[in-house]
């Protein structure tokens, strides 16, 4: 007697699904609608959380993207990572109205396939006529305040054939930890730089390759060019060391708790991805003691995103930064720059104050 064997077995495949929002407030929109036809505006970059490595953001175009859509404010989501693989995402998008509640709402019919730098979203999002007609509810105080929601597929899934050549692993690049090496072994010198009495030894090539000022100083018929020995007069032993970290390996993770004095560093030996870096990290400690101060150092090292940042936040809080002490010593010896403060602030609250038609007429 002969039995027949039957075989089953199954897998499982999880999709995730990763929900996110993000809002984004345009002060005086109507102006941006008035003034600035033909153009977009775009948002700051966001995503998921800390953790999360893909980066989005939106992007408004008040006159439409085409002539179909020229009456219209079309309204995009854009993915600005570079991921391996393509990402998967559905949105949708609302207005924020006066009485904080959600309206307008355009929600993506399907999931969209994002590359680098591509946008997704709808051209005829809403009439620009009627979205002025409801300034008070739709714009209160003349601004827009859009809602955005996400939901990205985590990890990734194909959809190919039979023929899907195999993906080759590529490993991370090692050069930022191959020059840093260099620098922390002191291996193949050619050059000691003295700070505070210690001496460090150096590359002249990589030094002169990320910094202008020290490729003038090689270059330069000194004694010190002879000998290969530098003094560095100018900076703190621990701002130096960090200084030396970045232009070897584009890096500064103690960036946080000095970035006031490498800031000055960064700007004195023209490095300016690292200024950049400075400026981005005093803008995150942004609080009323230190925003004159701030304010102060922007000015002092021409970081021109600091400066805007910091005169933001000076008129967002006017009152309590003019009692701190560096707003008295911004007085008592930049007197200019309270008289840009001042400005800034009257510009604003004149803008609160007019209708966007006065203000069209004074212009």
């Amino acid at each position: 007697m002969s039995a027949e064997l039957a075989g089953e077995s199954w897998d499982y495949t999880p999709i995730n699904i990763q929900k996110f929002r993000y809002k984004w407030t345009i002060r005086n929109f109507c102006f941006f609608l008035e003034q600035m036809q033909g153009t977009h505006i775009r948002s700051p970059t966001f995503s998921s959380g800390s953790n999360d490595t893909h980066k989005w953001c939106l992007k408004i175009q008040p006159n439409g993207v085409d002539e179909e859509s020229k009456d219209y404010l079309s309204v995009f989501l854009g993915f600005l990572s570079c991921p391996k693989k393509p990402i998967w995402a559905k949105f949708q998008f609302c207005i924020i109205n006066a009485d904080g509640e959600k309206s307008h709402a355009m929600k993506s019919p399907t999931y969209f396939r994002f590359l680098q730098n591509q946008y997704c979203g709808f051209k005829k999002f809403i009439l620009q006529d009627f979205l002025l007609s409801q300034e008070p509810w739709l714009l209160p105080d003349y601004r827009l305040t859009l809602f955005c929601k996400v939901n990205m597929v985590q990890g990734s899934f194909d959809i190919s054939d039979q023929n899907t050549i195999p993906e080759i692993q590529v490993p991370r690049c090692t050069m930022a930890d191959d020059l840093g090496d260099l620098w922390e072994k002191s291996l193949f010198t050619d050059c000691c730089l003295v700070v505070a009495g210690q001496e460090f030894r150096a590359h002249k090539a990589i030094l002169a390759a990320r910094s202008p000022v020290f490729r003038a100083l090689f270059q330069h018929d000194l004694e010190e060019s002879r000998t290969d020995r530098f003094e560095i007069h100018d900076l703190e032993l621990q701002c130096f060391k960090t200084m030396m970290d970045f232009i070897y390996t584009g890096k500064a993770p103690a960036l946080h708790s000095m970035a006031d004095v490498v800031l000055a560093a960064a700007d004195k030996y023209g490095l300016q991805y690292l200024k950049v870096m400075c400026e981005d990290a005093l803008c995150r400690d942004l609080c009323v003691e230190n925003a004159a101060h701030a304010l102060i150092l922007a000015d002092l090292h021409t970081a021109e995103q600091l400066k805007t940042q910091a005169l933001d936040f000076i008129m967002a809080h006017a009152s309590e930064v003019s009692e701190t002490s560096s707003w008295k010593t911004m007085v008592d010896s930049y007197p200019h720059l309270v008289a840009e403060a001042y400005s800034s602030l009257a510009s604003a609250h004149c803008s609160s104050l007019e209708p966007p038609g006065k203000r069209l007429k004074q212009s």
